[in-house]
This record gives C-alpha cells, structure tokens and sequence, in this order.
C-alpha cells in the first residue's frame, strides 16, 4: 500500500494523530541537523504531549548521552527529559549490565567511541578502557604490534568490544580491538549508521568509522542500535506501551522506519528533512515503505 501524504491535509493528521497513544522520535534529521533547528518542533512537541501522547527519543548517536541530549534539547527549546531519551549508547550499556551479566572481572568493555559511551557504562557501573583515553589517540608503534600480539598490552579483564562512533578512529584502536575479540571478546555496535546528518549534509556514520574492524574481524557485531529489535525490546521494557498504538517516525529507511516495521509497531511516520528522500520509497518495489509521510515534523503542527 502507498504511504498516505500528510502535510497540509488537516483531517488526515488529525486523524493519524489519534490512532497513537506512544510516539517515538528519531532526532538527527528528524528535529533537527547539528544545531539547526527544523521549524516548529518545540511547538509539536508540546502539542503532542497537551494531547497526552507519550514520546520517547530514541537515538543512533552514541556520542552524546542522555545528559548530552537532554542539555541539547533545553538548548533549542524542546520539551524534553532525561528519561524520555533511549540512545543506541544508552541501549548497549543496559544490554551488557542486565542483560550480558558477565562475571567480575571479565566484564570490562573496550571502547571504540566518545564519551557518550563512556558516560552511560558509568551509569550503569560498567567498567571500560579506550574510549577517549589519550593513550590510544596517537600512532601505532612497532613496538605496539609485539606487544598487541603476545598480549603484554592487553587487559586481561576486558570481555567486550562495543564499536560506536568514533571522530578519532585510528589503526591502533582497531588493532586492539580486533585483538580482544580474537581471545573470545564479544563484539558489539552502538549502531551500524552509515552516516550522519548533520549541518544540512551527511557525514560517516558509526557503522562506516567501524567498517575496518567489522572487515577484520570478517562477522558483524550486534548492533544495540537502530532497527536492531534489541533495542526495540529494551525500549518497550523500560516504557511499557502497547505496540499497536505506537507510531516510529524518523528520516532513515533501514534504521528508523524498519525499526518500527520489524518491531509491528502500529504505524511509522517519515520526515523528508534528513536521509531518505520520498522518490525511494515511492518508487516500484521499495523495500521499505513508511505508513506515511510529511514534509516536515512541524507539519503535524496544524
């Protein structure tokens, strides 16, 4: 079936609005590019919840955590709290503590990722190394490689390597991490996003900043991110909604709107302010079509 067009149709908005009682947003694309605003969202925001919706944020961006997004949100004007964000770091944390539960002292994460990541294992106790640490910011060394390959300079406590997205990936923290997995360490994604909008363009994603540790290592991780049903699984346990009465929208097609698909929600929404443009999922035989689509979030606004 054709997705329905909603912008400037009064009576069909309304009426799509009602047959939802939970919304979850996607954020980068959806309410906003960087730090560009997309035009009045902090006014839908607020008219979906004066109307008793519940919305959740739920985000691929592993570098800023819950506290990060929530200053962002403040920062541009959206109604917004802590606990109504669920990010793909957020995601990973809580699948490794509560769901992994891997024994003391094996249960260190190495990271490939900023310091969202580290920020939400902290929350939920984990211990980690790498991330941020200035110790694997810098050039492999010969000697790294003698020390890598026979372990002197490995962490004998680490039982997991989560792969976000990384501004500083180099050849020594993937030499590391593949290191780790090949002695048993269980691999995982924030997320595999091939990019990222931002500024009104798009940049390499946490899955393309991985891509040469996933080559490597010759398997994918699981991915805790978007459309991963992990993450689907992890959010509906936290809020506690009916899945039916639940809308995803979001601007990606194999992340968000299939996140929403795969996990029968009962609809999606799709945005043309970010990834995917309408021409891809119009065309004949689409692989992923949204239940339908606007211009615009704030064109929910009417």
């Amino acid at each position: 079936m054709a997705p329905q067009y909603l912008s400037g149709d009064k009576a069909a908005i309304e009426e799509f609005i009602d047959r939802f009682d939970v919304f979850l947003f996607d954020c980068d694309g959806v309410l906003w590019s960087g730090d560009h605003l997309f035009p009045n969202v902090p006014e839908t925001i607020k008219m979906l919840k004066a109307r008793g919706k519940q919305l959740v944020f739920v985000t691929n961006n592993s570098t800023k955590s819950r506290a990060d997004y929530k200053k962002k949100f403040d920062k541009l004007g959206i109604p917004a709290e802590v606990d109504e964000v669920f990010g793909s770091s957020y995601s990973a944390a809580v699948y490794i503590k509560r769901i992994l539960q891997l024994p003391s002292p094996k249960n260190k994460v190495f990271v490939l990722g900023e310091s969202g990541v580290e920020q939400e294992l902290d929350a939920e106790g984990v211990p980690h190394i790498g991330g941020t640490d200035p110790a694997f910011r810098r050039d492999i060394e010969p000697e790294d490689f003698v020390k890598l390959g026979d372990g002197s300079a490995l962490d004998p406590d680490v039982g997991v390597v989560l792969s976000g997205l990384d501004f500083h990936m180099n050849y020594l923290k993937m030499a590391t991490a593949l290191q780790y997995v090949q002695r048993g360490a269980i691999f995982l994604a924030t997320n595999i996003d091939s990019t990222l909008p931002m500024a009104g363009s798009l940049f390499p994603g946490a899955g393309s900043s991985g891509a040469g540790l996933v080559k490597a290592v010759g398997r994918e991780p699981l991915s805790l991110g978007k459309p991963s049903q992990a993450m689907m699984d992890a959010v509906e346990g936290k809020f506690k909604f009916d899945r039916s009465r639940t809308c995803m929208v979001g601007d990606r097609l194999n992340t968000d709107i299939q996140f929403g698909i795969d996990g029968k929600l009962g609809g999606t929404l799709a945005v043309l302010t970010g990834v995917n443009k309408k021409e891809e999922f119009l065309a004949e035989g689409a692989k992923t079509v949204p239940m339908a689509y606007v211009d615009a979030l704030g064109d929910l606004l009417v």
